[in-house]
């Protein structure tokens, strides 16, 4: 849940008619905040962005939604996992693709 403080300074962006993706940016900073304190896992900036954007969603700042793709796809991420050296999880992948070639 975004402070309050935050959903205020939106709002506030938003009665001066700002941009959406300006309104979403004070989601987007209180996420990084929370990254420098320590507060979450996120691991990346990217994440950040991700998780910044989604409460903005969800707080009715009027962005369009993510794109379609943007989002690796399992095929990708157990490429990434097998170059590590890993068994790719059952779990995750499904067990048609866990078989190591």
């Amino acid at each position: 849940m975004p402070e309050q403080e935050t959903i205020e300074r939106a709002r506030e962006d938003e009665r001066e008619g700002k941009s959406p993706s300006t309104q979403a940016g004070e989601f987007v900073r209180e996420e990084m905040e929370h990254i420098r304190e320590r507060k979450h896992g996120a691991r990346s900036t990217k994440q950040a962005i991700a998780i910044g954007l989604s409460k903005a969603r969800r707080a009715g700042v009027k962005l369009p939604p993510p794109k379609r793709g943007s989002a690796k796809t399992k095929k990708q991420q157990r490429a990434i996992h097998e170059k590590r050296g890993r068994v790719a999880s059952r779990r995750r992948y499904g067990p048609a693709r866990c078989e190591k070639r």
